[in-house]
């Protein structure tokens, strides 16, 4: 079967290997002249399962209420926005309590533990290198309310079989030696061991010559305008270039996802509430090894990931909600550069700091929408909000079992965009 996949960022690049792998003739196609050069291209570099949490959690409304007057708060808000963040942010809320943060944390958890198991099975396979490194990711707690709070998120790791370990401080030194110097500053952490890290950017460059040189086509510096509707299908999608056709279509755009489906959706009831929610990153240098971390530490006040690359560091967060605008804010620039100087402030240089923003595709309950929709030869694989590149090889091999009539290797319950039907 002919599919064309929309979307050439890590999860549609994905989704057209695993499709490939299963037997279909596939093309790609992007706006940009290559791969991951938009929201995959300098995210955090981490790939954490166990992170997997939805930002819908209990207590989020009240935080969110305080973010709006610091300085260097998770959370920004532009206000007089379009009445479209203003019906996410509500979706959202509704899910600001415990049953639902549940339900959602392990909904989340069940794609990303088999998208560990993917991930790994592709990297062994194909001798992929792209400055990974398997040594878990470290969340660092400042307040001892922190602390406290996590009970809620081991629970669901321990049911859902997830390896975590939490950490004093001499244990938290133990595995990232590099927060020696700021000890005081920490009161403990919460490390997953079976987490990872690396340059997604290197790794979709690898993955697209796999793919290519597997037989799927990829057609770059094609814009995607509108999908037309015929007879109960996608006909065909208009593009710059002209019409083009296959049998099947995957949609993976991201942010951009919901403005290209929600008109064929409309008719059915149902909609992909995708927000884009922008986020920053920068990249420095390293200069001392040792003050370095050795994978990724998280740091949980400020939301800030700091991960060490071969030779460099990328230090990544920040949720700003401020529609599809792309400027770099200083403001936010600030925060993520206060965060590395505070914690590792001898590991990089910073006057080569290379600042970078992307807009993550977010749902209002965490989970991404994968799966089939009521067009019978339409699919979506988007809204993975911060964690893309940790859900993107069992969202893809998922999503190529779906397209192929084959039962999945995980449940099906809620994931594709059904949940969201009036």
């Amino acid at each position: 079967m002919e599919v064309m996949v929309l979307g050439c960022g890590v999860v549609g690049l994905t989704s057209a290997w695993y499709l490939a792998q299963a037997g279909h003739d596939v093309t790609v196609i992007d706006r940009q002249p290559r791969g991951a050069e938009e929201t995959s291209f300098a995210n955090a570099g981490q790939i954490s399962y166990g992170y997997s949490s939805p930002w819908a959690a209990p207590g989020i409304p009240v935080k969110a209420i305080k973010w709006l007057a610091q300085k260097h708060a998770p959370l920004k808000i532009k206000p007089g926005l379009s009445p479209d963040l203003y019906l996410w942010a509500a979706k959202m809320l509704a899910n600001c309590n415990p049953r639902s943060y549940e339900v959602n944390k392990a909904r989340m958890l069940r794609i990303a533990n088999y998208s560990r198991d993917c991930l790994i099975d592709l990297r062994q396979q194909q001798n992929l290198a792209y400055e990974g490194r398997q040594q878990g990711t470290l969340q660092v707690f400042r307040h001892e309310s922190q602390l406290a709070a996590i009970a809620k998120d081991i629970k669901i790791l321990a049911d859902s079989g997830t390896v975590y370990q939490t950490l004093d401080v001499a244990g938290c030194l133990a595995v990232e030696p590099g927060l020696a110097g700021v000890k005081n500053k920490i009161v403990g952490g919460l490390r997953l061991p079976d987490d990872e890290t690396g340059d997604c950017y290197l790794f979709c460059q690898q993955l697209t010559a796999l793919a290519q040189a597997a037989g799927v086509k990829f057609k770059f510096d094609v814009t995607v305008n509108k999908l037309n509707h015929q007879n109960d299908n996608i006909s065909s999608v208009s593009t710059n270039v002209g019409e083009l056709t296959a049998d099947a279509y995957v949609v993976a755009m991201g942010s951009y996802s919901s403005a290209l489906i929600d008109p064929i959706l409309s008719p059915f009831g149902l909609a992909m509430p995708i927000y884009p929610v922008k986020g920053y990153s920068l990249t420095v240098p390293i200069v001392d090894s040792s003050q370095a971390p050795v994978s990724t530490v998280m740091d949980e006040t400020y939301k800030v990931a700091m991960t060490r690359f071969d030779k460099r560091i990328r230090v990544a967060g920040t949720a700003e909600l401020a529609g599809y605008n792309l400027d770099l804010t200083d403001s936010r620039k600030d925060t993520i550069a206060m965060v590395i100087n505070d914690l590792f402030p001898h590991a990089g240089d910073m006057s080569q700091a290379e600042f970078w923003t992307g807009l993550r595709p977010m749902t209002p309950d965490g989970t991404p929408i994968i799966g089939r929709t009521p067009v019978a030869n339409l699919f979506t694989n988007c809204g993975h909000g911060t964690l893309g590149w940790t859900m993107a090889c069992g969202s893809a091999r998922y999503l190529a079992d779906i397209v192929s009539g084959v039962t999945p290797d995980i449940d099906s319950c809620d994931l594709d965009v059904y949940r969201y039907g009036r």
